[in-house]
């Protein structure tokens, strides 16, 4: 298997060492590399050519994360009927001359989702921050988990209205409006939870997109953001007394469906996870590209 991830800051990824322990366990030869667009060796490269570069190398599939989940679709072939629906590609199979794009992370939210916070959090009213490739994926992952009013909060308010609408017509009988002031929102209409999917909180995107004044106890907390593991916005909200859900868990379950596609063999969540929670153990070597 011979694999790879494309996107920004992603120095810090657990996803390789996932992927590669898991086909040594099932006796693959598994190698894969990040190509990340903040290096020297790919900064100010296009996407569309680092996709091919990447394809006459031979490798049989990528992973795409921010911020090129949606930009990617315009280069491939065909889309699976979950990508298609949710309008972003997070997993690119390379076969037989041909790209075939997946959503592997609205399944992959859904499943920690599930795991994490249900059947316990309240879904009543929902306030999801980030309208781009990870948050239209996680959108539909949580009207499927049966939240029941979503609001959606973009700094490009146009774009969360157009996924506030994109929903809608996917799932008639769901509410889903787009807000454009979250303290007026909350002081308004506290939610039940709110979920980060926007890049802020990750290493290279310091801070939170949920002003953490606002947070309230009786909230539960998600984010997307695995790296840091523990974002501003999670520690602030454990503190507060919020049940939290980290990305970790998104990011083992999009890499477990992920690895089956470039695969054909399924992986066993657990073993993925045990990798993932290393790097907190020990440090990790990284193998240079």
């Amino acid at each position: 298997m011979l694999a790879g991830l494309i996107g920004q800051g992603i120095s810090l990824s657990r996803t390789p060492a996932m992927h590669m322990a898991e086909a040594a366990t099932q006796g693959l030869q598994g190698l894969y590399r990040l190509l990340d667009t903040d290096t020297p060796r790919l900064q100010g490269k296009p996407l569309a050519e680092i996709l091919n570069a990447a394809e006459l190398a031979g490798f049989d599939g990528l992973n795409i994360t921010y911020p090129y989940k949606i930009e990617v679709i315009g280069l491939l072939d065909q889309l699976s009927p979950n990508a298609q629906a949710v309008g972003a590609v997070n997993t690119v199979v390379l076969r037989d001359g041909k790209r075939f794009g997946h959503n592997t992370d609205l399944w992959g939210f859904a499943q920690s989702f599930r795991q994490g916070l249900l059947p316990d959090a309240k879904l009543d009213n929902v306030l999801l921050l980030g309208a781009g490739g990870a948050g239209v994926a996680v959108a539909f992952a949580l009207i499927e988990c049966g939240v029941r009013h979503l609001s959606i909060f973009d700094a490009d308010h146009g774009r969360a209205q157009g996924l506030a609408d994109q929903i809608t017509r996917r799932f008639p009988d769901s509410q889903v409006t787009a807000i454009t002031d979250i303290a007026q929102h909350v002081a308004a209409s506290r939610p039940d939870g709110v979920v980060n999917a926007t890049p802020v909180g990750m290493a290279k995107l310091p801070g939170s997109a949920f002003p953490l004044d606002l947070l309230d106890a009786r909230m539960w907390v998600a984010d997307v953001v695995y790296f840091p593991l523990e974002t501003a916005l999670l520690a602030a909200a454990r503190a507060k007394g919020c049940r939290v859900l980290p990305g970790s868990g998104m990011a083992v379950f999009q890499a477990v469906r992920a690895f089956e596609l470039f695969t054909g063999r399924k992986a066993d969540p657990t073993r993925m996870k045990a990798t993932f929670d290393a790097f907190d153990a020990k440090p990790v070597q990284r193998t240079k590209f």
